[in-house]
C-alpha cells in the first residue's frame, strides 16, 4: 500500500471513530432523557392515582397490551386490568410508592423501574392495613411519545 493511502486509510478510521464517538455520546444523551422521562411517567401515574383512584390510574398509564400480576394472577389487556381494579373495589384504599432505580434500553423504547410501595387497603370502617412490598414495572414507550407500563 502507499503511503499516501494509508494516510487517506488512517484518515477515513480517526473520521469514523470521531462520529461513532458522537453517537455514542448522543446515545447517552438520549438514555439520561428516556430515563427522566420513565421517572415523570411514575410521578405522573402517582399524581393521578392520588387524585383519581387507583382504577383510573391503573387504566390510564397501562398500554393496550398491558399484563400485570395480583394474587398471583396473570391479568392482560388494559380492558381486563379495569375490570380488575372494578371488581377490588379499591376506591378509598391508598397506593404510594418510591422509585429506587430506573434503566433504558440503549434503543430508547423499552424501561424498567424498581422500588418500594405501600399499599394501604381501608376497610369499610375506615380502618387500614398496609402491606409493604417491592414493586418492578416495564415501561414502553408509544407512538405518540409517552411511556405506558406494559407490566407491573
Amino acid at each position: 500500500m502507499k503511503k499516501s493511502h494509508l494516510h487517506i486509510a488512517i484518515k477515513i478510521c480517526l473520521v469514523a471513530w470521531i462520529f461513532s464517538s458522537c453517537n455514542s455520546v448522543n446515545n447517552g444523551e438520549k438514555i439520561a432523557q428516556s430515563k427522566q422521562e420513565i421517572l415523570n411517567s411514575e410521578k405522573a401515574f402517582e399524581a393521578c392515582l392520588q387524585k383519581e383512584g387507583i382504577t383510573s390510574a391503573f387504566r390510564k398509564f397501562a398500554a393496550d397490551d398491558a399484563v400485570i400480576n395480583r394474587h398471583n394472577e396473570i391479568i392482560k389487556g388494559k380492558t381486563a386490568i379495569k375490570e380488575f381494579y372494578e371488581k377490588e373495589k379499591t376506591g378509598k384504599d391508598k397506593l404510594i410508592w418510591t422509585t429506587d432505580f430506573v434503566d433504558v434500553s440503549s434503543s430508547c423504547d423499552l424501561g424498567y423501574t424498581y422500588g418500594k410501595y405501600i399499599y394501604t387497603a381501608i376497610d369499610s370502617t375506615g380502618q387500614g392495613k398496609d402491606y409493604k412490598g417491592i414493586f418492578h414495572t416495564v415501561w414502553k414507550k408509544q407512538t405518540d411519545g409517552s411511556w405506558k407500563f406494559v407490566w407491573d
